[in-house]
């Protein structure tokens, strides 16, 4: 209450006062004076006061009444402004307001509070960005969120479990973060499990980075005998019969029988012509399979072999090989249809004949035939005698060649500069696709990181030889020393 109201009210239970102060003063003129009155009720404030008694001085009544009317309005004002112990001065709005706030204490909703009162981004949503107020809420990494905003960063659905995952100050389901993070099999197609110290385990290959459970490595999971890929669950290889597999993009251009592999022969024999290599011999090339190409290699008493897989052999004496005649057809994932020719190979040179495996992509059975056709030239040529790092160096450095200038056409590095030309005419016809293309530079890729002493780093130094001497100068050098130029 303010203070002009407070100096209204006590002015008016003042006159109330003296009112009646007047009326028992008028019914008592008769008595004695000092005569002591009960106590009156005054006004409806209960305050207790002692009726004052007659005055028995001679002044003037009407002075008398002015004075003590001074004295009443100063004690009433003293008193009106200084609230007595134990009362207090509200009006009959403030009493109900008071008792609604004190009921709301006790009640299970918070107190109101207004809308003015309330300051202004206490809390701000980080999913909307509006303020959140005095509602439910969350809070994560020292923001908040309203239950609804608090989404998984990968599905953008609520997060209404107790437990989730962090990645910096994003949010995620466990199941969202597992499937984002945590690596899959590119085989079964399962995460791939932690081993006993609690770590995520997995083979990858070095250039098709194809991820995988150890496991797969010794459950008989099929490897394609190109590219080295493993069969996965939705892909089914194709199987050659002899204990290979054949994964569907090097069956694209896969050879399949001596017949188809001819073309090929003649082309790469040119790639030789056209570098001044050229072969005056008429080299038999036969395409065989595994078992034949095994055996041939046992009956063969001279020549290092890549093992444990041999694809391709320069043969130097008389055997009887079984070559493949026909093209067999696909039938469940299965060749059938296959037949083969025992033929005699008779030795009319250095060279009896050259075998190749069958069922390999073009670039690879090139590849293979380049490397071969190059232990033709070199025995052709009365080089005698090599050490295997030498022979199979170079013979490597002849097939890398030919696999950089089918892929990179125009390509003119130190090695290839001579057989640029030749090369790109060749590569131009071929109209290889990109699957091929990435297959070519996979088999380049195995050349350049064999680990064998022979076939690796015989192929490493020769043609660090040939990029600082040349071809010509470091065949030269291999034919007076029997080693590589320094």
């Amino acid at each position: 209450m303010s203070s002009s109201g407070n100096i209204t009210y006590a002015r008016k239970s003042c006159m109330r006062w003296l009112i009646k102060l007047f009326k028992g003063g008028s019914s008592n003129r008769g008595q004695v004076g000092g005569t002591h009155h009960p106590p009156q009720f005054i006004g409806d404030e209960n305050m207790v006061s002692h009726a004052p008694v007659r005055s028995l001085d001679n002044r003037p009544r009407t002075d008398k009444e002015k004075e003590e009317l001074d004295r009443a309005v100063s004690h009433s004002l003293d008193g009106g402004l200084k609230k007595p112990n134990g009362i207090g001065w509200r009006r009959n709005d403030e009493d109900d307001h008071a008792k609604a706030v004190q009921d709301d204490r006790h009640s299970s909703y918070p107190a109101y509070v207004p809308r003015e009162y309330q300051p202004m981004g206490y809390r701000l949503c980080g999913g909307c960005n509006r303020d959140i107020g005095y509602g439910n809420y969350l809070g994560c990494m020292g923001t908040f969120f309203h239950p609804e905003c608090f989404c998984c960063r990968a599905c953008r659905y609520p997060i209404t479990e107790h437990e989730f995952s962090l990645s910096g100050k994003d949010a995620y389901h466990k199941i969202c973060f597992k499937e984002l993070t945590h690596p899959k099999c590119e085989v079964c197609f399962q995460f791939i499990p932690t081993n006993g110290a609690g770590l995520i385990e997995y083979r990858c290959h070095p250039f098709w980075s194809q991820k995988y459970c150890p496991v797969h490595e010794h459950d008989n999971t099929a490897r394609c005998c190109s590219c080295e890929r493993l069969e996965s669950v939705n892909t089914k290889y194709i199987s050659l019969g002899d204990g290979r597999s054949l994964c569907l993009e090097c069956m694209e251009s896969a050879i399949m029988d001596t017949g188809d592999c001819q073309p090929l022969y003649h082309t790469i024999r040119d790639y030789y012509d056209g570098m001044n290599m050229r072969l005056d011999q008429q080299i038999p090339m036969l395409l065989v399979e595994r078992q034949a190409l095994n055996e041939a290699i046992v009956g063969e008493k001279h020549g290092f072999h890549h093992m444990p897989e041999t694809r391709g052999l320069c043969l130097s004496e008389e055997q009887t090989v079984s070559s493949i005649q026909n093209r067999a057809k696909i039938g469940g994932h299965r060749l059938i249809g296959m037949r083969t020719q025992p033929q005699k190979l008779t030795r009319r040179c250095e060279v009896t004949a050259i075998l190749v495996l069958y069922g390999l992509p073009r670039l690879l059975t090139g590849a293979i035939l380049a490397h071969e056709l190059m232990h033709g030239w070199l025995r052709l040529k009365g080089y005698r005698n090599l050490n295997p790092e030498v022979e199979e160096g170079i013979c490597q450095v002849l097939s890398y060649m030919w696999l950089e200038s089918e892929i990179m056409p125009g390509s003119s590095s130190t090695s290839t500069a001579p057989s640029s030309s030749s090369s790109s005419s060749v590569s131009k016809k071929g109209g290889k696709s990109r699957v091929e293309n990435k297959l070519g530079e996979f088999f380049m890729h195995q050349i350049a990181h064999d680990a064998s002493a022979a076939y690796g780093g015989g192929f490493r130094a020769a043609n660090a030889a040939v990029n600082m001497y040349g071809l010509r100068r470091t065949l030269d050098h291999i034919r007076l020393t029997g080693s590589f130029p320094l």
